[in-house]
C-alpha cells in the first residue's frame, strides 16, 4: 500500500466531490476504486503508508459548499444534530444522531437526564429551521 486509503462509504458517488476534509486538513481525491467493504482511494496529499495509516479512524467530510442545494422541505442529517426537540411546546432534549438501518431515518434524542430514545423521522418529526417537533405518541 503506497498511500492508498480504505474507505467505509456512506455515499454512493464520492468522485463528484473531489475535495474532502480530514481533521482540518484538505484532501484532494486522485483515484477511487471499489475495495473490500467500501472503496480504496488515493489522495494527492497522502504519499506513503505512514501518512495513510495516520488517517485510520478519521472521518472524512465534504465541505458544505460542495453539497447540492436542498429543495423545500429537505434537510441534511447534519443539520438536525444539536437541534432542541419539543413535544407539545415543551423542550424535551436535543437531537444527537440520525441513523438509517434500512427502513428510513431514525432520530436519536437525548433528554436532560442523559436518557436517549429514538423516533422515526418520517412518522413523528416535523423539522423547523431551529427546532424539531416530536409527535407526543413517540416521546414516551
Amino acid at each position: 500500500m503506497t498511500g492508498e486509503v480504505r474507505l467505509k462509504l456512506f455515499s454512493d458517488d464520492l468522485e463528484r466531490y473531489g475535495v474532502f476534509v480530514a481533521d482540518g486538513h484538505t484532501l484532494t481525491l486522485k483515484t477511487l476504486r471499489p475495495g473490500p467493504n467500501g472503496a480504496v482511494a488515493r489522495f494527492a496529499e497522502i504519499n506513503d503508508r505512514n501518512a495513510a495509516e495516520a488517517l485510520r479512524g478519521v472521518t472524512l467530510t465534504i465541505p458544505r459548499s460542495a453539497l447540492p442545494p436542498l429543495a423545500e422541505g429537505e434537510f441534511y442529517h447534519a443539520d438536525l444534530i444539536g437541534l432542541p426537540c419539543f413535544v407539545e411546546g415543551a423542550e424535551i432534549g436535543l437531537a444527537v444522531a440520525v441513523e438509517n438501518f434500512g427502513a428510513g431515518d431514525i432520530l436519536e434524542v437525548e433528554r436532560a437526564d442523559g436518557a436517549r430514545f429514538m423516533v422515526p423521522v418520517a412518522l413523528a418529526v416535523t423539522v423547523e429551521a431551529d427546532r424539531l417537533l416530536i409527535d407526543p405518541a413517540f416521546a414516551e
